[in-house]
């Protein structure tokens, strides 16, 4: 049985309403053209406010590969005073499918901690939103050869109380906060692939060879250059690809490219 394929983007704070439709429509009809034999999973997070648009894009548009929407973010508690969040129940009402957690920016710019990932992770599960928990050490981390155990102890966290049943929705993503951004120094693919061992290690050690199935992604400053060599690393199961994902053609070049080669 061939093995499953990831390719996702996390739009962020870019592309409006209509940039997002546009993106989108042009991306499925692209992505229907990938070869068919493979088991693509594909994933796009826009912003909240063109979440519904979003939806309602990729389901008018029939592909072979379609494209699964996600939200950037979420509040773990269905209702109540959180001026300014979302609830799972919002986002379920508007058929978004996947809830991206932990996010680099989310952890280091609003200094969410690992039990506030965690209480959202939990929320997303029990909603059975398919759960993608970004995790990744700092540049000061990376120096103080310290980048396992802040792994470690984001995962461990991250998803305490996670039960077995509930990992066929669960996704992890290892974006090294150093990799990130426009100022991002892309990590080697030895790297990268090393510390997904750790991830997968880890994941192992909480839920045993289950652990194993769950499929953990690489992001930080993937481009069509360093692709490649990510995309047949051992330990890494898909691709969570930033600016270079922004433009449908590009995103369809560099997924095409690899599922060729």
């Amino acid at each position: 049985m061939a093995k499953k394929i990831y390719f996702g983007t996390n739009l962020k704070m870019y592309k409006g309403n209509a940039e997002v439709v546009d993106y989108l429509t042009q991306l499925s009809q692209l992505s229907d053209t990938l070869p068919a034999d493979k088991d693509l999973e594909l994933f796009v997070i826009p912003s909240f406010t063109a979440l519904s648009d979003a939806v309602a894009a990729v389901r008018s548009i029939s592909s072979k590969h379609p494209i699964m929407i996600g939200a950037q973010n979420m509040n773990p508690h269905d209702c109540g005073q959180f001026t300014g969040d979302i609830s799972p129940l919002m986002l379920k009402e508007l058929g978004v499918r996947l809830v991206m957690i932990g996010h680099s920016e989310r952890r280091h710019v609003f200094k969410e901690t690992d039990q506030e990932e965690n209480a959202k992770v939990l929320a997303a599960l029990k909603h059975q939103f398919v759960t993608l928990l970004c995790v990744g050490e700092t540049l000061e981390q990376k120096n103080y050869d310290i980048s396992d155990e802040i792994l470690r102890t984001q995962l461990k966290i991250g998803l305490h109380g996670v039960t077995p049943d509930q990992l066929p929705l669960l996704r992890i993503a290892y974006e090294p906060v150093w990799a990130i951004g426009t100022a991002g120094i892309p990590a080697s693919a030895d790297y990268a692939d090393a510390k997904q061992a750790v991830i997968k290690q880890c994941l192992i050690e909480l839920f045993g060879k289950e652990g194993n199935k769950i499929p953990v992604f690489y992001g930080g400053s993937v481009n069509p250059e360093n692709a490649p060599e990510l995309f047949v690393q051992p330990h890494i199961d898909g691709l969570f690809i930033g600016r270079s994902a922004w433009d449908a053609e590009k995103f369809y070049t560099l997924m095409s490219g690899l599922l060729t080669e």
